[in-house]
């Protein structure tokens, strides 16, 4: 069999793809990327001078095409997730509208050395180029990547000792008693010309009236429903009011005149994570910082029946739920046997329902845990709490009061026993009067008066 011949041809390569060809002898459509992070920085090179700058650069010459410039302003380079205009730059690369990219130096395109390094080989294998011209390395030469990967380590290595330094800084300034407010985010105050808190009076009256209704026993979905139906508007102008916003409000120890700083801090430079202080650092508590809206004693009013509700949302961690003021007697009344709260269900049978409270423990285990809780008859158990009540409030004049209690409690009973002909269970009854109703075995109720009186009495 006779042998053929092999014919060879050779095919030229694409002068666009050949990374032997300096990128200054074909034509390349070229963008240019500036960064500029902070107010001197600005001012030495704003975003104005450098788009002149560059757009001259680029057009000049005649083997480029101008395809755009790209500038974060006031924008980190530690991460490329906040930076917008590098993030479409990036995106116009690779959809082929850029083939080279022109930039300050290593710093202004990226301090994180992982990113930076990332981004560029992602270009490279598009045989995309980046040229750095302070340190005039061009990513497609065979020395670009080591150059980069010092420099950018370099530059990572000044923001972590810039975020230190500014992390020192704040920390001498809490110590001094110096505060950072974001005023336009903080309802009741604003700036004043002197730079301290001062007191918005419309604003700091709305803020009263949620501590007030904080501590009448309402819940934070409550009072934000509450406030809507009034029209009252956020600080920034909302007509809807999370309850987030309200838990926030009552918790904030500003509005009594004190502030505690550092209740937050970040814990990576790079990915600029901040985290709840829980000890990691050092906090700063001033006192009588500026002028209050509410007293102290509110505040620490307000603070204990926050955590009084949680102590009820978390009696079992098997049992978990949220804090709820739609009944009062949810709030109160308690199983003697596991010391969970007792809640309202309804039962069915067939076309009757019936209105009944339950052990917690009762509703969600059986009676494998809570074994001796009695389910109780809402319309029993209201004519025996009112009985009790109408008991308490008759023999006002001659009862204990609480140590701190006044002539104006007194008062109060006084005032009820014009509603002794109630037929309901009143709720602000309930609350003012009524400590605690521990249930024991039997429909037996504990009710334990806030007058010191405790009275035992039983369902049926």
């Amino acid at each position: 069999m006779n042998k053929q011949s092999k014919k060879v041809s050779i095919i030229p390569p694409n002068p666009k793809y050949d990374r032997k060809i300096r990128a200054e002898s074909k034509v390349l459509k070229v963008a240019a990327y500036c960064r500029v992070s902070t107010t001197l920085e600005q001012q030495e090179s704003s975003y104005e001078s450098q788009k002149s700058y560059y757009t001259d650069k680029i057009t000049s010459n005649t083997n480029w095409k101008f395809a755009g410039l790209f500038a974060d302003d006031g924008k980190s380079a530690t991460s490329t997730k906040s930076r917008c205009d590098f993030t479409s730059m990036i995106a116009k690369c690779m959809a082929g509208k850029i083939d080279m990219i022109i930039t300050k130096s290593v710093s202004r395109f990226a301090r994180n050395t992982v990113d930076c390094l990332q981004t560029i080989r992602k270009l490279k294998d598009r045989n995309i180029g980046i040229l750095f011209e302070k340190e005039n390395i061009y990513t497609l030469e065979s020395t670009g990547e080591l150059l980069i990967t010092i420099l950018s380590s370099q530059a990572q290595e000044e923001s972590r000792n810039l975020s230190e330094n500014i992390r020192w800084g704040l920390t001498r300034q809490y110590e001094k008693g110096i505060i950072n407010v974001n005023y336009k985010k903080f309802m009741g105050y604003t700036k004043g010309s002197d730079g301290e808190l001062t007191i918005v009076p419309e604003e700091a009256e709305e803020v009263r009236n949620i501590f007030r209704w904080y501590l009448e026993d309402k819940s934070f979905d409550s009072i934000a429903k509450t406030l809507q139906k009034e029209g009252v508007r956020t600080v920034t102008g909302n007509k809807n009011w999370c309850p987030s916003v309200i838990s926030k409000m009552v918790s904030n120890e500003k509005y009594c005149g004190d502030a505690l700083l550092q209740k937050i801090y970040t814990i990576d430079f790079l990915t600029r994570k901040r985290v709840i202080n829980r000890g990691y650092v050092p906090k700063c508590y001033i006192e009588k910082n500026h002028e209050p809206i509410i007293s102290k004693d509110t505040f620490l009013q307000a603070k204990a029946e926050r955590k009084r509700r949680s102590a009820i949302s978390e009696l079992d961690s098997n049992i978990k739920g949220k804090y709820s003021s739609k009944f009062v007697l949810s709030n109160i009344m308690f199983c003697k046997e596991c010391g969970l709260p007792y809640r309202r269900v309804t039962w069915s049978k067939g076309n009757r329902k019936k209105i009944v409270w339950r052990c917690a423990n009762r509703l969600k285990h059986g009676n494998r845990i809570c074994k001796q809780s009695p389910s109780l008859a809402e319309e029993e158990l209201q004519s025996t709490i009112i009985k009790c009540l109408r008991s308490v409030i008759e023999s006002s004049g001659s009862c204990v009061l609480p140590d701190d209690s006044t002539a104006a409690y007194k008062a109060y009973l006084e005032k009820c026993k014009a509603q002794l002909c109630l037929d309901i269970c009143d709720d602000n009854l309930v609350y003012n009067l009524i400590k605690k109703i521990s249930v024991k075995a039997g429909a037996s109720l504990e009710i334990q008066f806030k007058t010191r009186v405790v009275m035992i009495s039983n369902l049926y």
